[in-house]
């Protein structure tokens, strides 16, 4: 979860939809979130709104990894009496973080055997939990997948050590192939890395190395995201002061392209502009319902959630986040309810990313002029589903917020 949400209007104590968003209840698929705010260490160049123990403090009121397994059990005992009784299985749900494995296994089947109990889950439901590679084991691992978890993320990163050094990551590379080979004894099904391209020092070979290696760990998915420098990160400190240099906007196509080649050689397709599969099975389905607009109920510190327009954002401090449930209120601590025009909008950014395209009926004639060109120009293909889609060319997955900015004109 970003550090930064918009200011929003302040969200009701109770926690109440407007009836706009209540009436779509049940019309969309519906995930949920779990978003676990702690971390061994701070990555430098993590934005997201974790909490180290130091960051936490000891005091009475400090709240941490022991305590978080009840307070998440408690919003979503919350979240079914917001929602009401309408039948809502739950399709998909995704433990992240900050480091969901820094708790217990058992608080963990805890929570999920909550969302099992509140909402129910849909048969064939996908349950996922991002790790770190020196935060599991095989026994953790087994016990997650006992608890009904059928898939894992594991944040590689990197297999360069000195990549992972200016990251701020703190694992062994080694060790991410013992958490796969761990996930696979457990009976994991569904193995995703995570990586990242661009890091300051990051050479070409770095990059082609750290792909090899997670080629060769034969993983179900593949995520691979451009260094972005957020502001407010050490990351970002020392680039400002010239320490670091800046994530170069050529060097970041080069390491895409290495990436989608690589990928596709081994048998992955891209169905998301920073993510490949082995098979449309194993993509993750909890993030296309978030590129599809669909409903989830974000649980957690700073979590943010989106039921039938409806947009909101919960406190950021774990402190306060208990504070509020612990007077029985909704942890909510602003929203917005989007209108016709602004759902129009997010369905065109987050859609046009998909490999499926999006339909240019949603496209207004100043973005259809502008469709025709990025066609001409070879960013667009209009004829890749013969549906009335377009989708983006590989030249357009270089340039895709461009081409997103010209489309919603």
């Amino acid at each position: 979860m970003a550090s930064r949400p918009p200011d929003g209007e302040v969200a009701p104590t109770d926690g109440a939809l407007p009836p706009s968003s209540y009436d779509e209840i049940g019309e969309h698929p519906f995930g949920i979130y779990v978003h676990v705010p702690f971390c061994r260490t701070r990555c430098g160049y993590c934005d997201f709104n974790t909490y180290t123990a130091s960051e936490l403090g000891s005091g009475a009121s400090a709240v941490g990894p022991a305590s978080f397994a009840r307070l998440a059990v408690a919003e979503l005992r919350l979240a079914r009496r917001i929602l009401g009784s309408r039948e809502l299985p739950v399709q998909t749900v995704f433990f992240g973080g900050g480091t969901p494995t820094l708790l217990a296994p058992a608080d963990l089947e805890l929570i999920l055997a909550a969302v099992r109990d509140e909402f129910g889950l849909a048969p064939g439901a996908e349950v996922t939990a991002e790790a770190n590679p020196d935060s599991v084991d095989l026994e953790s691992l087994g016990d997650l997948r006992a608890a009904g978890f059928t898939r894992i993320s594991v944040g590689m990163q990197s297999a360069v050590p000195h990549v992972l050094a200016t990251l701020e990551r703190t694992h062994d590379p080694d060790r991410v192939a013992a958490a796969v080979g761990w996930a696979r004894e457990a009976g994991f099904g569904g193995v995703s890395l995570d990586l990242i391209y661009g890091t300051p020092g990051e050479s070409l070979t770095d990059w082609e190395h750290s792909l090899r290696e997670a080629i060769a760990l034969q993983p179900d998915h593949v995520s691979a995201y451009a260094l972005v420098v957020e502001e407010g990160t050490r990351l970002a400190v020392a680039v400002r002061r010239g320490d670091l240099p800046a994530p170069d906007d050529d060097d970041l196509a080069d390491k895409y392209l290495i990436a989608d080649e690589l990928l596709t050689t081994a048998g992955y397709g891209w169905y998301e502009v920073s993510n490949w599969a082995r098979t449309p099975a194993q993509r993750c389905r909890h993030n296309v319902g978030y590129w599809r607009g669909d409903d989830w109920w974000g649980a957690g510190p700073g979590a943010h959630s989106h039921v039938g327009g409806t947009r909101w954002w919960n406190v950021r401090h774990p402190a306060a986040y208990a504070s509020r449930l612990a007077d029985g209120s909704s942890p909510a601590q602003a929203r917005e309810v989007l209108t016709d025009e602004d759902r129009r909008i997010e369905r065109l950014l987050l859609g046009i990313r998909l490999r499926d395209g999006h339909p240019l009926a949603d496209v207004r004639p100043a973005g259809l002029r502008a469709a025709e060109r990025a066609v001409a120009d070879g960013l667009l293909d209009r004829g890749a589903h013969g549906d009335g889609r377009a989708a983006l060319t590989l030249r357009g997955r270089l340039l895709a917020d461009a081409v997103v900015r010209d489309l919603v004109d």
